[in-house]
């Protein structure tokens, strides 16, 4: 398959319905000017495709579910803004565009994740996007899903550690529980969510997370390459940024050989766990792909 077609075709569905439902209808029209400037600031929304492809995995139409997998992006952005923040990692570039702080200040910049972050649920709680009968326990499931992939057991218990670890001494376990959780806990959900969307079985359920698990992992790995090997002017943020930073990273640990061997290894690993989803899984298997060949 053209995965790059696919990818493209997805990431049009969610800008359209990103567009549409930020259409200056959000008052002040200043919080909605912040939100919007992130969330068009580019970016590939792999979330809510890998979302969309769990569900086709499990036999669905990933058209079905935009709106419920584009609260993932809201979800996302939010966390990147205040990822940026001066008390955070003080980043001016996001996707080489200025970060939301350097437009509209601190103070806005704070207000926007956090009216994304709530809205995100109001959005996954509201009925009337449900174009195929997904369940009310489907629904409910789901929004525990994001909120722990999402929370203090995931991205934001892996933030607070990366914010701890900063100057320290790399270790395995530390460097793993950072991005097992910052990174991989919401690609995970945001797959698991696809399949929980479909009420897929245990067995596929399972299957599912391993794919996410380790497709998050090796993200977060190619994440730190780029910040070594990439350009800034094509990763979107500043080279180099992550040891100015004094972050605990893989190539600081393994070095940047082994780091790109691991991340074939998870790669490889999350195609194995697709075996028994047959040609439906295809968009899943050929993501993985794309993302350890990624260059921003």
């Amino acid at each position: 398959m053209d995965i790059k077609a696919y990818l493209k075709e997805r990431k049009n569905l969610v800008d359209s319905f990103l567009e549409a439902y930020f259409s200056n209808s959000i008052k002040p029209k200043t919080l909605n000017d912040s939100m919007v400037h992130s969330l068009s600031a580019g970016g590939k929304r792999i979330r809510p495709v890998l979302c969309m492809a769990a569900y086709e995995a499990c036999g669905r139409n990933g058209e079905d579910i935009v709106p419920y997998a584009s609260a993932i992006e809201f979800i996302h952005t939010y966390s990147l803004i205040h990822d940026d923040l001066p008390a955070m990692d003080n980043d001016d570039l996001r996707r080489g565009k200025p970060t939301n702080h350097k437009v509209f200040g601190d103070g806005m910049a704070i207000l926007a994740g956090d009216g994304l972050l709530t809205e995100a649920f109001s959005l996954l709680s509201d009925k009337s996007y449900n174009k195929n009968s997904i369940s009310d326990h489907a629904l409910v499931r789901a929004i525990r899903e994001i909120a722990h992939g999402a929370g203090i057991h995931g991205m934001v218990g892996g933030q607070a550690q990366d914010l701890l670890s900063e100057d320290s001494e790399p270790d395995e376990n530390t460097l793993s529980f950072i991005h097992s959780r910052k990174t991989a806990a919401l690609i995970t959900s945001s797959i698991r969510m696809g399949g929980i969307f479909a009420d897929c079985s245990d067995d596929a359920l399972l299957y599912l997370t391993r794919y996410g698990t380790n497709i998050g992992l090796a993200f977060q790995v190619v994440d730190d390459i780029l910040d070594v090997e990439g350009e800034t002017e094509v990763i979107g943020k500043p080279k180099g940024s992550d040891e100015k930073k004094k972050k605990m990273t893989y190539p600081k640990l393994y070095g940047l050989e082994k780091s790109k061997e691991k991340a074939k290894e998870l790669i490889s690993n999350a195609i194995e766990s697709l075996a028994d989803f047959g040609d439906k899984a295809e968009p899943l298997r050929q993501v993985a792909l794309y993302l350890y060949d990624r260059k921003s």
